[in-house]
């Protein structure tokens, strides 16, 4: 059975982007108080601290409004401050044991639906990644997040000057390993999905062709990737196609835009395969929950057992 290969519709806007968000819902305009306490770790400063730290700031309402937190904006000039979207803050202010996490069958449904910017993470896993991604722009001043990725979680160069080459242009030509142009790797924040479902993302040297016109994947560049998935996680019985689903996100989503990349998401893998597939990598946010027990698809991390994320 090939693997499944997606038939993705444009969302409904003519620029090819969802209904925007309002700047300012009412849970922005009369936020929770104190609700970086929310899901902050259990032994972060910021669990009991009465300051807002500076990676969960809001940004003032276009009216003043006398609900608006003044802690948020306590530090009168944070370092780098860094606010919040409100998809963000919705998933930050949700208490992370009310949060449920999408069944595979929601995750292949919504990305054969295209609405890929409805993916999200656990509020918990939200509070650390946009912590770690603050950290990151303070020790990577001149490259930020893409500087980082390219020197220590691809190794492709220092990642600070200029652009990595790829030694081919496409799938077909292209080599893997230390040195080639493409390396399959953990998703370090994966999104909020069953623990079953295994987030890995394919990053690549050479960019992967969009249509001007409609902004997605060209139907070449769709083929070539369904093609790549099927050979690497499907061929001689590793996987099943309808265990597998890949996506690239629409440019205004990414989260990391200027290395090139798709996600692929694999549902109850052999965990010594995802050890094959990625050469042991490891991902980063190891941490998901302040109940901590060994998730059996990746042995050096940790995962939540509560039941409403089972």
């Amino acid at each position: 059975m090939g693997s499944i290969t997606i038939d993705h519709q444009l969302p409904p806007t003519p620029d090819h982007q969802l209904p925007p968000t309002p700047s300012h819902p009412d849970h922005l305009n009369n936020p929770p108080p104190l609700y970086w306490h929310i899901n902050a770790p259990p032994h972060h400063p910021s669990r009991t601290s009465p300051t807002c730290p500076p990676f969960l700031l809001l940004l003032p309402p276009p009216t003043p409004s006398p609900h608006f937190p003044i802690p948020a904006l306590s530090s009168l000039s944070p370092p780098s401050p860094q606010y919040l979207s409100p998809k963000d803050f919705t998933t930050i202010i949700t208490p992370n044991h009310l949060y449920k996490r999408d069944t595979w069958p929601q995750v292949v449904r919504r990305v054969q639906e295209n609405k890929l910017a409805e993916f999200q993470r656990t509020p918990a896993d939200m509070w650390r990644y946009l912590e770690f991604c603050w950290q990151i722009k303070q020790t990577y001043k001149k490259g930020g997040i893409k500087e980082f990725i390219l020197r220590e979680r691809l190794k492709w160069g220092s990642g600070s000057s200029g652009e990595v080459v790829a030694r081919g242009s496409r799938f077909r030509d292209c080599e893997e390993g230390e040195d080639g142009d493409v390396k399959i790797l953990w998703n370090d924040w994966p999104y909020g999905v069953d623990e079953k479902i295994v987030h890995l993302v394919v990053w690549t040297k050479f960019q992967l062709e969009d249509d001007p016109k409609t902004g997605d994947l060209t139907e070449e560049a769709r083929a070539e990737i369904d093609e790549f998935v099927k050979k690497k996680f499907q061929v001689g019985g590793r996987m099943a196609g309808e265990h597998i689903i890949w996506f690239k996100n629409w440019a205004h989503i990414k989260s990391v835009k200027a290395v090139e990349h798709f996600h692929v998401m694999l549902f109850d893998p052999d965990p010594e395969f995802v050890r094959e597939i990625t050469k042991g990598d490891v991902p980063l946010g190891i941490i998901h929950t302040d109940e901590l027990t060994t998730n059996k698809n990746c042995p050096s991390t940790f995962s939540t057992t509560e039941e409403e994320t089972s």
